[in-house]
């Protein structure tokens, strides 16, 4: 296959800005969920919580979310989509209105994004939280080129579950999700298990931030992460 990119364009025949256009807006472009809840006192982070109070924890979701909604938003590479929970939020404005949302629905981790996985229009999926500050635009970079040649990719946590999930969806699109123990050292396990026969990519561990001595690896991601002030 020739790579347009490698091919260069002379002056006279610069590409039409309207056909750049309709590429990156393509029916079959890669959706990027990110999956959000309410950053409301009391219902996020709540491990978090525990350790450095709700308010603080409440705070560090609201930074943390912002700084990666910030960086992922890439629409000449794929579409960026929020995932809400819960679904009266879905109108909250505590996101940014200019990115399109979609409820998750209930049930548990699992049969949510099974639910966004199921409802997006053709083409392949990713999915990612927003409780890792790390994440940067090159990592979804390279799930999206994994999944050009892989059927699902993964990208691992140190606490053996995930940061990230993707799906090809073709021919079709598998439960990948099904009897998963959330927030346990089994989760990504299980759901390579429920991938089988499947060819499955891995890209970089990246760890998230659930309890105060995870607040240590926030110091080394970029962005616009404010960390919470000390009462």
């Amino acid at each position: 296959m020739v790579r347009l990119a490698s091919i260069p364009l002379a002056p006279h025949r610069a590409a039409p800005r309207h056909r750049r256009k309709k590429r990156a807006t393509s029916a079959f472009a890669t959706r990027l969920v990110v999956m959000v809840k309410e950053p409301v006192v009391g219902r996020v982070k709540t491990r978090l919580a525990r350790d450095i109070g709700a308010v603080r924890a409440t705070s560090f979701y609201r930074s943390t979310c912002a700084a990666v909604l910030a960086r992922v938003q890439r629409p000449g590479a794929w579409r960026t989509i929020l995932g809400v929970t819960p679904d009266v939020a879905v109108t909250s404005p505590a996101w940014p209105f200019s990115i399109p949302r979609r409820a998750q629905g209930g049930g548990d981790l699992g049969r949510r994004m099974q639910r966004l996985m199921d409802a997006s229009p053709p083409g392949p999926v990713i999915v990612i939280g927003t409780d890792v500050p790390a994440i940067k635009p090159a990592h979804i970079h390279r799930a999206v080129k994994a999944l050009g040649s892989h059927d699902a990719v993964v990208g691992p946590s140190p606490d053996g579950g995930y940061w990230l999930v993707g799906l090809k969806r073709r021919p079709r699109v598998p439960r990948a999700f099904a009897s998963v123990e959330w927030s346990s050292s089994k989760a990504l396990q299980q759901t390579i298990d429920n991938l089988s026969g499947l060819a499955i990519a891995r890209i970089e561990q990246l760890a998230d931030v659930d309890e105060a001595r995870d607040l240590a690896s926030v110091g080394s991601a970029k962005g616009r992460i404010i960390l919470p002030a000390a009462s």
